[in-house]
């Protein structure tokens, strides 16, 4: 997985891992990053759309296997709490904002 393109956002809050699974066109993934932008959180993110098909599937592997669904945006936080969609409540209390 670390040879993906992930594109890195920095923050001042970093003590959680997010990775999100994004789409390069979609409303409610930019809402995701700008929320974690506006809470200065640290995130990693990857515009699924603009992969490679074997990173494609890769990523759908990724996703599957922490039990989430094939929806954007697919936030994940410290490896184990998988989001689906922009859901602000959901992020907050996951990254104790």
């Amino acid at each position: 997985m670390n040879f993906m393109p992930f594109s890195k956002v920095q923050g001042a809050k970093n003590q959680h891992k997010v990775v999100i699974y994004a789409l390069s066109t979609c409303v409610w993934c930019k809402m995701t990053k700008q929320f974690l932008k506006d809470n200065q959180i640290s995130f990693d993110f990857i515009d699924v759309d603009l992969c490679e098909p074997a990173e494609k599937e890769q990523i759908r592997q990724q996703i599957l296997s922490k039990g989430g669904s094939l929806n954007y945006p697919t936030t994940i936080v410290d490896d184990k709490t998988v989001i689906t969609g922009f859901r602000k409540d959901l992020l907050k209390a996951a990254l104790d904002v």
